[in-house]
């Protein structure tokens, strides 16, 4: 039963399973075989022109790409360190200087399903999750993009936020439009 040949998921070739790894994969292809840093494929070497992944396009070797990946994380844990306020003022902080007025439009289309859904809840009565989901998804769209406009003027926080919801509907489509709108500041250190 040893004997019994078996295919290579790599190169796709019939081996005795004496001649297989973990019994999937030839001992040639585990050898040549590289495993993606960075979303985990694992294929035969040969695949990968110039060192990059066939899967995602990431470059293993290029240490540009490394550090292009590490910037935009730090960019991101900046963009969600920005402070946000409805308030005019912060608690315990201090404005050091006033960037400017920012805006954020995000807008949602409500599905027919979503729609006929709401309808139902509003004759019946009740509350439509369908409609608080698309609700809060839209607001939380749109507080992330005003923490990266306020991000982009070099401010580390948003004062006086303001979100306001409108309905855009005709010809049988429903869209939801909402802008968030405020200061961005630069706080005393």
């Amino acid at each position: 039963m040893d004997d019994m040949p078996l295919q290579c998921v790599m190169c796709g070739t019939n081996k005795n399973s004496s001649l297989m790894l973990s019994g999937d994969t030839c001992h040639e292809c585990a050898e040549k075989s590289r495993v993606c840093s960075k979303c985990g494929n694992s294929t035969v070497a040969k695949s990968w022109a110039d060192s990059t992944c066939p899967r995602c396009g990431f470059c293993g070797n290029n240490t540009d790409q490394l550090e292009a990946l590490a910037r935009e994380n730090a960019r991101k844990v900046l963009i969600d360190a920005v402070k946000l306020s409805t308030t005019p003022m912060f608690p315990n902080l201090e404005v050091e200087e006033v960037k400017g007025v920012i805006t954020a439009e995000c807008v949602f289309g409500m599905n027919i399903f979503k729609d006929f859904f709401a309808g139902m809840t509003d004759f019946f009565g009740g509350r439509s999750k369908t409609s608080q989901k698309v609700l809060r998804d839209a607001r939380e769209t749109c507080l992330t993009e005003l923490k990266k406009e306020a991000y982009e003027l070099g401010a580390d926080g948003v004062i006086g936020i303001d979100l306001d919801y409108s309905e855009i509907s005709g010809k049988g489509k429903g869209m939801l439009f909402l802008v968030a709108s405020g200061t961005a500041v630069k706080f005393k250190e």
